[in-house]
């Protein structure tokens, strides 16, 4: 009957798309991984992959068998990684989703510097606001910000991200500066769509009372650099994230509005999906990013 190795394989193929590629990982010719996947394949009965001469993919039965087979190659793979760490350091892959706007403002730098201090390791970062299922996409660690659901995964705080409403003098020389958040509604008020909803309600805290404001305006994206543009160009007024605009503020570019009324603040955590054994590499990449959020506090 087909044992660990052979599944941790298959598993292995199917996210490298290619046995060549699974091949290079695995240290084996393309051969030797064709030859254990069609034995597999004898040994269970039934076919798990179509192959074409630029393709390869899951047959139902490869489906089912995948879900279970990944998670068996990413026990065999932290075994091993966690051997060879007393000999080489740190190797293999990581997989990892972050924010738009932490991926561009701070994290693309600080994880290739963790890719340079260990060599032997790869990381695949990839730049989203969406909350992807960690476990069915394969993926090691996620950056998120926000309220998280999902209770089969792991989450650790790194900073509390405060947002803030600002726009450029340009526009506050022209249109006024609004002292109250209800005197928002009267101004073109762009809005953050990068969340599922409430882009166009922007919430306010004074003296432990919360308000929400609902506004209206000509531009809407769910792009932060994008938004951050629009301000700066004298477009509206802009609600988000303080760390997207901090530096702009500090030149006197934007301009804060409505320092006396608190708006949102949502926590950045680390998140993973739960294992007994969290791998070392794991561990040690958010520990790396959390010294970097902590370095950077005043952006947030």
């Amino acid at each position: 009957m087909s044992n660990a190795n052979e599944l941790a394989l298959f598993a292995l193929v199917v996210e490298a798309g290619s046995f060549n590629k699974a091949a290079q990982v695995a240290g084996l010719s393309t051969p030797a991984v064709s030859k254990k996947i069609t034995k597999l394949e004898n040994e269970l009965g039934v076919q798990l992959l179509y192959r074409t001469t630029r393709s390869l993919n899951l047959t139902e039965a490869g489906k089912i068998l995948f879900q279970h087979a990944k998670s068996i190659h990413r026990q065999v793979t932290d075994a091993v990684s966690a051997v060879s760490n007393f000999s080489q350091g740190l190797s293999g892959i990581i997989k990892m989703t972050v924010p738009t706007v932490s991926g561009e403002l701070l994290l693309a730098e600080v994880v290739a510097q963790f890719c340079q201090k260990h060599p032997n390791l790869t990381i695949d970062m990839r730049l989203e606001n969406e909350f992807s299922d960690l476990v069915k996409e394969g993926l090691d660690l996620a950056i998120r910000t926000g309220v998280l659901k999902d209770s089969s995964l792991i989450a650790k705080p790194l900073i509390e991200s405060n947002w803030i409403v600002c726009c450029a003098p340009e526009y506050a020389s022209k249109h006024g500066q609004p002292t109250e958040p209800e005197q928002l509604t009267a101004h073109n008020c762009l809005a953050y769509t990068y969340q599922s909803k409430g882009a166009l309600d922007w919430r306010f805290t004074k003296d432990k009372q919360e308000q929400i404001i609902r506004i209206s305006g000509n531009f809407a994206t769910n792009n932060a650099q994008a938004l951050r543009k629009a301000a700066l160009a004298g477009c509206g007024i802009v609600y988000v994230p303080r760390c997207s605009v901090y530096e702009d503020i500090q030149r006197g570019d934007l301009i804060e509005l409505l320092p006396d009324y608190r708006p949102r603040s949502l926590g950045i955590y680390a998140v993973y999906p739960y294992t007994r054994h969290q791998p070392e590499k794991i561990r040690l990449l958010i520990e790396h990013i959390g010294q970097a959020y902590q370095a950077r506090a005043e952006y947030f």
